[in-house]
């Protein structure tokens, strides 16, 4: 199986940037609406090229979902670009009313999510988003690694009829997966075979699952490392495969352990296969500043708590 390498560290935001630029080229009915924030979700090269199709609203997040909405009903695929914090938490109504309720072509796309917006603080680290927006009915949910992918999948929801949730961060993180991917919505992507415990991720917290896997090999465990970027719809047959095989899994995040990723594994564990689980994330905590590498380190969110929690599934067989 192929080992990946770090390409050099990129912001995930970046991709989504790339991605955009791209369907602005390819696909006409691709329109960008934005509140405020066109520098840090990278939307300006889109701005640049498609001044007719780019629609700056100012800080008005909820009119900003209203408008998406409407513009669906005309054909248009509309990405909205704001913070996680103001995608999700500030226009929950509107998403639930006006997007997932009558199945609008939509894609929410958040940026600067999870503890690793660093300075900002706990009043924009929302570690929530992901349980909020999976709970949707008909809410695809999807929580790229990196830059790589992050471009891979904007540019593959542009094709997806449905409401998209597309989760990404801030800080500059480890570009490792291949350029030309294809990103297949709800496909779990198998990194590394093993048959001592399985460790799933998502996000930023996938290149750490690596870290701690080549670390537990040096210590004569065997991880299996899969990456989960779609966390709804969940590709449940990959996860319940490999915890045949292993006996346990440890799951990765950089999210509330209530209503994230875990418990999506946790849920499908209960339903058909029960296994040890160990949960890397945040425990019932809001976040604080701090640089994102003391953030997670503080919060059990680093490559050591991955291995810590690797060792305690393996031990609870």
């Amino acid at each position: 199986m192929k080992k990946y390498t770090n390409q050099g560290s990129k912001d995930t935001r970046s991709g989504f940037g790339a991605g955009l630029t791209e369907l602005g080229k390819t696909n006409p009915n691709v329109v960008a609406l934005c509140a405020d924030l066109t520098g840090s979700l990278k939307m300006g090269d889109f701005k640049k090229n498609n001044p007719d199709r780019f629609f700056q609203v100012g800080i008005a997040e909820a009119n900003m979902m209203g408008i998406a909405a409407g513009l669906t009903i005309g054909g248009k695929i509309p990405f909205t670009g704001t913070f996680a914090n103001f995608s999700t938490g500030r226009v929950y109504d509107q998403i639930r009313q006006s997007i997932a309720y009558s199945g609008k072509n939509v894609k929410i796309c958040a940026s600067h999510a999870g503890l690793t917006l660093g300075e900002d603080g706990a009043t924009h680290q929302i570690l929530e988003d992901i349980g909020l927006m999976k709970m949707l009915p008909g809410m695809t949910v999807i929580n790229p690694c990196d830059y790589n992918q992050t471009k891979a999948a904007t540019m593959a929801i542009a094709d997806y009829d449905g409401p998209v949730y597309l989760r990404f961060g801030r800080p500059k993180v480890a570009n490792f997966t291949p350029e030309d991917q294809t990103f297949e919505i709800g496909k779990a992507l198998m990194l590394q075979e093993g048959t001592d415990v399985t460790i799933v991720a998502t996000g930023h917290l996938v290149w750490k699952a690596l870290e701690a896997a080549e670390i537990l090999a040096e210590k004569g465990i065997q991880a299996e490392v899969i990456n989960i970027h779609t966390i709804k719809p969940l590709d449940g047959n990959a996860i319940l495969k490999s915890v045949a095989k292993t006996g346990c899994v440890v799951s990765a995040e950089e999210h509330q352990m209530y209503g994230g990723l875990g418990e999506s594994i946790s849920g499908l564990l209960a339903q058909n296969d029960p296994h040890p689980q160990e949960f890397v994330a945040v425990n019932d905590s809001f976040g604080e500043s701090g640089t994102p590498d003391q953030l997670m380190e503080k919060y059990g969110l680093s490559t050591a708590n991955i291995i810590t929690a690797a060792q305690k599934a393996i031990s609870r067989k």
